[in-house]
């Protein structure tokens, strides 16, 4: 097991937590394709803007157009409230803040129903926003705390990925635990938890679906895949990936093919040594692809120091990846494995979400140690020709 000691520092060393902005809205350069295997391709326009504290995960919403992302607003005394903050998609500018009950990291969106669900994290809820009224109308409960022998009333998961599953009415939220992960079904009609399935094995962080497969996939950061069932809501098989830590996961339904980054964080190398003799690190910092059905591994993608998010675009054959330590995004070709282009965004690139139909790409950008307590951290868009 990983002897970390509560569920803040797990989320920390999963890559969730961290700390630097670029202030304004103005275009910034700092695109290349001078990388070892690069391929010529046409520029990307870059633009950024700081607009809140604490920045995770976003999502684009065609419906409203609009770029919804959490901001947590921090963790100290005088820190800001957590919030949504709605975004104009082409100028970044903030155009309207829903307050949260809870602090947010994790979102995911349905955009049919104006509905954005963002993950509570450690308080093992999920908040649902009105995207149209732009305001909170409930709080999902996942599970309930219970006081521990350290007085301390905790949640018996952590969570950070979510899944929506539109065909049958659901929403996944894998539960992260050193003992025994579990995924958490929604049933997105009642609003309520339908079933929980225990065996995703030590600390579960990404997950992506197969919904025409009826199966879900669920890494954890002991290097293995769980294939959950669908329809029956039980684990199928685990298979070990080839990865050392793989984080997060994405899936092309055409080709039956995984993606994952896997992160190769040395200090969970180094934790792992020293509880479970005889594991041997893997390479880490690159993206694995494995086919889904054998768990055969396909190729092996190089990217920057601490790879994070990852999204496929099938439609253009694109895959784009956020390097935390290396502050850059990459992408690459996603049927041939070439790299395409490094785009700069200092200083640690975090989360994905994309405006498929005009190809742009939105990330969040976290401050680094040396930025200003309680300054803002970043959104940058990426509009490709």
């Amino acid at each position: 097991m990983f002897p970390w000691k509560s569920s803040l520092s797990l989320l920390a060393t999963a890559a969730l937590l961290a700390a630097c902005a670029q202030p304004g809205g103005t275009p910034a350069a700092g695109v290349s394709a001078s990388q070892p295997g690069a391929v010529s391709a046409p520029a990307v326009a870059q633009q950024r803007r700081a607009v809140g504290q604490g920045l995770y995960e976003l999502a684009y919403s065609p419906r409203q157009n609009a770029v919804f992302v959490a901001s947590t607003g921090g963790f100290g005394a005088d820190a800001a409230p957590a919030r949504i903050l709605r975004l104009d998609p082409a100028t970044l500018a903030v155009q309207a803040e829903i307050q949260l009950p809870n602090r947010g990291f994790g979102v995911i969106l349905d955009d049919a129903a104006n509905r954005l669900y963002v993950g509570n994290s450690s308080e093992a809820s999920i908040t649902v926003v009105d995207t149209a009224a732009n305001r909170v109308s409930h709080v999902i409960t996942l599970a309930e705390k219970t006081v521990g022998a350290d007085g301390k009333a905790k949640a018996p998961h952590s969570f950070r990925e979510l899944v929506l599953d539109t065909a049958r009415h659901r929403l996944y939220a894998p539960g992260m635990s050193m003992a025994d992960s579990a995924l958490y079904v929604v049933d997105t009609r009642s609003q309520k938890v339908e079933k929980v399935v225990p065996g995703l094995g030590q600390l579960a962080t990404g997950v992506a679906l197969d919904a025409a497969g009826n199966r879900l996939f669920v890494s954890n950061l002991k290097g293995e895949i769980a294939v959950v069932d669908t329809v029956g809501l039980i684990v199928n098989k685990t298979f070990d990936s080839g990865a050392d830590q793989p984080l997060n996961l994405a899936f092309d339904g055409a080709t039956n093919r995984l993606f994952a980054t896997d992160q190769g964080l040395e200090q969970i190398q180094q934790r792992r040594q020293k509880s479970e003799p005889g594991y041997t690190p893997r390479a880490g910092n690159r993206v694995i692809v494995l086919d889904a059905d054998s768990g055969k591994s396909l190729a092996s993608l190089p990217t920057g120091a601490g790879p994070v998010a990852l999204k496929l675009d099938a439609a253009r054959q694109r895959l784009a990846v956020t390097n935390r330590g290396a502050g850059t995004v990459t992408l690459f070709d996603s049927r041939s494995y070439q790299l395409l282009q490094t785009v700069a965004a200092p200083a640690h690139p975090n989360s994905l979400a994309q405006d498929e139909a005009r190809n742009v790409w939105y990330v969040t950008v976290k401050n680094g140690r040396d930025a200003e307590k309680g300054s803002l951290e970043s959104v940058v868009r990426l509009a490709q020709p």
